[in-house]
C-alpha cells in the first residue's frame, strides 16, 4: 500500500500548491491582460473625447434601446432554462417557477458584482436549500451551470466564425481558414459529446475520472437554450451600434472572444477587459465614439436594470410578507444582498458623476438659479457620498440597522444634492428606488451594531484602491484638454468643471486612504478570559433544555461561550493563532442562532480574526451562507432511528452475534447515573489511564471529551463488566428532550474480550429505545460521502483522495464500516469558513485545538 498512499500524498501536495498559487496567477493574469488592453487602447482613446461619447449616448435611436431591452428579456429568459437543465442533471426537481426566480435574481447579482457572497452560486444555495435540495446536488447543478455555458459560447462563437472568419480574421491578424479550422474543431468536439451523450459512455477523464454525460436530449436543450441567450445577449450590444456597421455573424465571433476573455479575467462582468477587447476588434468597423456609447448603454441595460428589476421583485414579495413558502422567505432574506450590490452601482454611480463635467445645458441652468457655493459644495458632497455608500454597502451585507440608516440618509441626502450639482434627474431617479427599496425593506436589518465597527476586508480595500484609480483615468480622459496648473485647485466658477472634479476626487482618495490605514492599525488582539464555573453552569441549564446530545461537549471546560442576549442560546468555541472555531451550530431555540453567527463574526474580526464554524449540519447552511462565509463538507454523521430499532433480520446480524458473544462470555452493561458515577470514579480512572498507555496517545479537547473529575462525574457512565470487574466504559451525552443520546468518551482495558465495544453499543441502543428516545448518535465518520462526480470541487476530490489512502494517518474506512454495522442514517457536516487558502489553515488549528497542540497532532 505504499506506493498508493505515496502517489495520493502527492497528488494531494499538488492540490494545495495550486490552490495556494490560484489567487496570485489569476491576479497576474489579470494585471498583465490589463496592461497589455492599456497600452493598445492609448491610442484609441485619442481619437474621441468624453464630449463625443456623451454626445453618441444622446444620438442613439429610442427604437435601439427598444430592441436592447427586448433582446435582454430573453437573454434572462433563456438564462432561466441553465437552471431547469441543471437540476434535472443532478437528479434534482422543483418547480419551473422557483427555478426561474432563482435563476434570475443569480445572474442578475452575479452578472453585476460577483464578488464574495455575491455570487450566483451562493444565491442558489440559498433558494435550493430552501426547496429541499441536498448542498451536494445544488454544487453539481452550479458546476453543470459553468460548464453549460462554456460549451454553449464555444459553439456559438464557432458557428460566427465559421460564417464571419473573412472579417474577424484581419482584426485578429490571422488566416481566415486558421479561424475556420479552430471553428471547425470546435463544433467537431462538440458534436462528439452528443454522440457520447446519445450512446450513454461514461468517458475516462485522465484515465481516473469518470464523466456522467446528460442525456442526448437534455445536452441538445442545454445547447439550443445557450445559443438563445448568447444570440440574445450579443444582440443587445448590436442593434445599440450604427445600422449596417458590422454583419451580426461577424459580431457574434468577436463577441465570443470578449467574453470568454472577460470571464478568464475573474472580474465581475469581465468589466474593462470586455470593453477594451471590443474597442481594439471593432475600431475598422465602429467609429470609437459611438461603440463606446453603446458599450456604456449595454453595461446599464443588461446588467443595472436586471438588477433593478431583482430588487424590485424582493420588495414586491416583502411586501406579500414572504407568501408564506419557504422559497419565498429565502428570496425576501435575499434582500440585504440585493440591497448592498444596487449601493454599490449607485456609489460608483455618484464618483463617476463627481470626476465628470455637467453638461452645458445644466450649467447654464446652474448660473441662473442656483448659488455657486452651493453647487461646489453639493459637488463635492455628492462625491463624498459615493464613498459614504461603497462603505455602507458592506454593512448592508451584515445586515446592521446602522447600515440601513446610513444607506437611507445618504441616499435621501443624494437626492437632495442632485440637483444644485446639476440637475442630474436620472441620478436622483435611481437613488430614489434605492432609498424606496430601503425604506421598504427595514425589517431586514435587524442588527444593533456600530457601522464602523465592522473590518473590511483586503478584497473591499482593493476594490476601492481600483475604483479610485479608474476614476483617475476618467478624470484625465475627460479633461484631457486643460492643462494642469496649481491655480485649478483654486478657481471656483460655474464652468470651472475640471478644478470642480479634482478637489471631488482628492477628497474621495484621502478619505479612501484615511479608511485603509484605520483598517490597518485597528486590529489588537485581546487574550479571552477564562472560562469559570458560573459558565459552564449556565451553559449547562441550555444544553438540556434542547434537543443535540452532542451539545454536552460544552461542559467539558475548554470552550469559551458567547451567550445571546437573551441567555437562551450560546455558541461554544476555541481559538488558536487567527483562526475562531466555533464547534457545532449554536445551541439554544434555532431564532437566536443568526444573531449569534453575526455576533461570532464580528467578535473574531474586531481582532483580525478568521471566524469558521466546525461540523454543521445541513439546514442550517443558508445561515452561514448569508454571513458570506463557504462551506466545505467534512464527512457524514451517523445516527441509529430507534423507534423501529431490532436485532430481528439478515441485516442485524452481526449485531445479534455480539450481543449472543458478550453473554457467553459474561459480559454486562449498567448505566450509572451522576451520583454513582462518583462512587466509581476510581476504576473508570483506571481504565481510561490504560487505554491511554495501550494507544500511546493523551488526551484529547475541543471536539472530544477528556477524562477529567469535574467533565465525567456531570453525566451518567456505561460499564462494561466482566463478573464484578469493569472492562470498559462509554460516558452518555443526553437532554431532557430524550431526543438524541449518544456517547462521547469510549475506552476499554487492553484485556477486554473481543467484541466488546459492539456489545456495549448494542445494549445501549436498546437502553435508549426502552428509555423512548427517538435516535442514537454514532458520531461523524470524517471525509466520507464525498462527491465522485468528475464535476465536485477540488475538495470533494481531496477528500477522496484522503478517505482511500490516507490510513497512515488516520482510519478512515474503519470508522465508517464500524459504524455502518448499525445501519446508521447519515447526514453531512460541513466547515463553513471564508474563502481561498482560509479553510486548510482553519483545519490545521482545529487539529491543534483538539490534539492540545501541534506536537500533539504530529505525535498522534
Amino acid at each position: 500500500m505504499q506506493p498508493a498512499t505515496e502517489s495520493a500524498q502527492d497528488k494531494i501536495q499538488l492540490v494545495t500548491t495550486l490552490q495556494r498559487w490560484k489567487p496570485w496567477l489569476i491576479g497576474g493574469a489579470v494585471l498583465l491582460i490589463g496592461l497589455l488592453l492599456a497600452d493598445a487602447l492609448h491610442g484609441l482613446a485619442a481619437e474621441f473625447s468624453y464630449a463625443n461619447l456623451v454626445d453618441a449616448i444622446r444620438a442613439t435611436p429610442s427604437s435601439a434601446l427598444a430592441w436592447a431591452v427586448a433582446a435582454t428579456a430573453i437573454s434572462y429568459f433563456a438564462l432561466t432554462g441553465y437552471d431547469h437543465s441543471s437540476l434535472r442533471y443532478a437528479g434534482a426537481s422543483v418547480p419551473y417557477h422557483v427555478a426561474a426566480q432563482t435563476a434570475f435574481i443569480a445572474y442578475a447579482l452575479s452578472n453585476t458584482i460577483g464578488l464574495g457572497v455575491l455570487t450566483g452560486g451562493a444565491v442558489r444555495m440559498r433558494f435550493y436549500s430552501a426547496a429541499g435540495i441536498e448542498a451536494g446536488l445544488i454544487s453539481r447543478a452550479i458546476a453543470f451551470n459553468a460548464i453549460a455555458f462554456g460549451l454553449g459560447i464555444a459553439v456559438v462563437g464557432a458557428v460566427a466564425l465559421l460564417w464571419g472568419a473573412n472579417t474577424v480574421g484581419p482584426a485578429l491578424h490571422l488566416p481566415p481558414i486558421v479561424l475556420q479550422a479552430v471553428a471547425a474543431t470546435v463544433l467537431i468536439v462538440a458534436a462528439t459529446l452528443l454522440v457520447l451523450c446519445r450512446d450513454g459512455r461514461e468517458p475516462l477523464l485522465f484515465g481516473r475520472l469518470r464523466l456522467r454525460l446528460p442525456p442526448a436530449s437534455l445536452a441538445l436543450h442545454q445547447l439550443l437554450i445557450s445559443a438563445v441567450d448568447i444570440g440574445a445577449t450579443a444582440a443587445v450590444l448590436w442593434v445599440l451600434l450604427p445600422a449596417g456597421s458590422i454583419a451580426f455573424s461577424a459580431f457574434v465571433g468577436f463577441f465570443a472572444i470578449a467574453v470568454v476573455l472577460g470571464v478568464l479575467s475573474h472580474l465581475p462582468g469581465g468589466l474593462g477587459v470586455f470593453e477594451a477587447i471590443m474597442l481594439l476588434a471593432l475600431k475598422d468597423h465602429v467609429p470609437a465614439e459611438s461603440l463606446a456609447a453603446a458599450l456604456v448603454l449595454y453595461r446599464i441595460i443588461y446588467y443595472v436594470l436586471p438588477l433593478l428589476l431583482a430588487l424590485a421583485l424582493l420588495v414586491f414579495l416583502e411586501l406579500q410578507h414572504g407568501a408564506g413558502t419557504a422559497v419565498s422567505r429565502a428570496a425576501v432574506s435575499l434582500a440585504p444582498l440585493l440591497l448592498a450590490a444596487y449601493t454599490i452601482v449607485i456609489g460608483v454611480m455618484l464618483l463617476i458623476s463627481g470626476v465628470t463635467p455637467a453638461t452645458d445645458e445644466a450649467t447654464d441652468l446652474l448660473a441662473l438659479h442656483v448659488p455657486l457655493p452651493l453647487v461646489e459644495a453639493s459637488h463635492f458632497l455628492g462625491s463624498v457620498a459615493g464613498l459614504g455608500l461603497l462603505t455602507v454597502a458592506r454593512g448592508m451585507l451584515l445586515r446592521l440597522d446602522a447600515a440601513w440608516w446610513a444607506g437611507l440618509l445618504i441616499g435621501i441626502a443624494s437626492i437632495l444634492l442632485c440637483l444644485p450639482k446639476g440637475f442630474a434627474l436620472s441620478e436622483m431617479a435611481l437613488i430614489a428606488c434605492l432609498v424606496i427599496a430601503l425604506a421598504l425593506s427595514r425589517k431586514q436589518f435587524s442588527r444593533p451594531a456600530s457601522l464602523l465597527a465592522q473590518p473590511f476586508t483586503g478584497g473591499w480595500l482593493l476594490s476601492v484602491i481600483a475604483i479610485v484609480s479608474a476614476l483617475t483615468g476618467l478624470l484625465f480622459f475627460a479633461y484631457r484638454d486643460i492643462d494642469y496648473t496649481r491655480q485649478l485647485w483654486w478657481q471656483f466658477e460655474f464652468d470651472g468643471h475640471a478644478p470642480r472634479s479634482l478637489r471631488a476626487l482628492v477628497a474621495v482618495a484621502l478619505l479612501a486612504l484615511a479608511l485603509a490605514m484605520r483598517q490597518l492599525l485597528r486590529f489588537q488582539t485581546q487574550p479571552l478570559p477564562p472560562v469559570d464555573a458560573t459558565a459552564i453552569a449556565r451553559a449547562e441549564q441550555v444544553v438540556k433544555a434542547q434537543d443535540s446530545a452532542e451539545a454536552c461537549v460544552a461542559l467539558t471546560g475548554d470552550k469559551h461561550f458567547l451567550f445571546s442576549q437573551s441567555g437562551d442560546a450560546f455558541v461554544m468555541y476555541g481559538r488558536r493563532g487567527r483562526s475562531w472555531v466555533c464547534l457545532f451550530d449554536p445551541v439554544g431555540p434555532q431564532s437566536e442562532w443568526p444573531e449569534l453567527v453575526w455576533r461570532f463574526l464580528e467578535l473574531s474580526r474586531a481582532q483580525g480574526g478568521r471566524a469558521s464554524f466546525y461540523q454543521v449540519r445541513p439546514q442550517t447552511l443558508p445561515v452561514y451562507l448569508d454571513a458570506g462565509l463557504r462551506v466545505f463538507k467534512l464527512g457524514e454523521y451517523a445516527s441509529v432511528p430507534l423507534a423501529d430499532f431490532s436485532l430481528k433480520g439478515k441485516s442485524r446480524s452481526v449485531l445479534r452475534q455480539a450481543v449472543n458473544r458478550g453473554e457467553r462470555e459474561g459480559l454486562s452493561v449498567e448505566v450509572l447515573d451522576v451520583a454513582a458515577v462518583r462512587t466509581h470514579i476510581d476504576e473508570l480512572r483506571a481504565v481510561s489511564n490504560a487505554w491511554l498507555a495501550e494507544h500511546r496517545t493523551a488526551e484529547k479537547g475541543f471536539s472530544l471529551g477528556s477524562f477529567t473529575e469535574d467533565y465525567v462525574e456531570r453525566t451518567p457512565v456505561a460499564v462494561v463488566r466482566v463478573g464484578e470487574r469493569l472492562v470498559a466504559f462509554a460516558t452518555l451525552m443526553m437532554t431532557e428532550r430524550k431526543t438524541e443520546a449518544s456517547v462521547d468518551l469510549m475506552r476499554h482495558l487492553p484485556d477486554a474480550p473481543s467484541g466488546t465495544m459492539d456489545f456495549l453499543f448494542t445494549k445501549l441502543l436498546l437502553h435508549f429505545q426502552a428509555q423512548g428516545f427517538e435516535r442514537f448518535g454514532l458520531g461523524m465518520a470524517p471525509l466520507s460521502g464525498m462527491a465522485e462526480h468528475p464535476l465536485a470541487p477540488g475538495w470533494h476530490r481531496v477528500g477522496r483522495l484522503l478517505f482511500s489512502h490516507g490510513e497512515n494517518f488516520y482510519n478512515f474506512r474503519g470508522l465508517r464500516s464500524f459504524k455502518e454495522k448499525f445501519a446508521p442514517e447519515w447526514e453531512a457536516r460541513y466547515l463553513a469558513a471564508p474563502g481561498g487558502l482560509a479553510p486548510l489553515f482553519v483545519l490545521a488549528d482545529i487539529a491543534a485545538l483538539i490534539s492540545g497542540g501541534l506536537k500533539g497532532v504530529i505525535a498522534k
